[in-house]
């Protein structure tokens, strides 16, 4: 009488297909955390701009030409903020750029651009 079960070489073969299976699953999932955070740090950084420009568009600001930066962290992120003035061919209005970078200054997460006015 002959005995029914599987070989060493089948044992072996199915594990090494779970094991890969497995390391393609659990790399996937640290793409998705990494993924995530970047997702996160762009959002708070878009959001940092709109609420710059929305401070000029509330306040009637008309800022000084040039360049400036400042913190504008949010949510325990810490961001730098870069706001460029520009002067427009109409004298009433200014471009104001905002770009937004990480902590070191060297990666640009969000820019929006907006325009101050000084009209009547």
């Amino acid at each position: 009488m002959r005995s029914r079960g599987f070989t060493l070489i089948e044992v072996l073969v199915a594990m090494t297909i779970a094991a890969v299976a497995l390391m393609a699953a659990i790399r996937a999932t640290a793409s998705l955390a990494v993924n995530s955070a970047d997702l996160r740090s762009r959002t708070l950084a878009q959001w940092s701009a709109e609420n710059r420009l929305a401070q000029i568009r509330i306040a009637h600001e008309w800022p000084n030409l040039g360049r400036r930066q400042y913190d504008c962290s949010q949510a325990n992120v810490a961001l730098l903020c870069r706001e460029d003035v520009i002067q427009t061919p109409n004298p009433l209005f200014r471009r104001v750029e905002v770009s937004v970078f990480s902590e070191d200054g060297t990666f640009r997460l969000a820019r929006l651009v907006g325009f101050s006015t000084r009209l009547p």
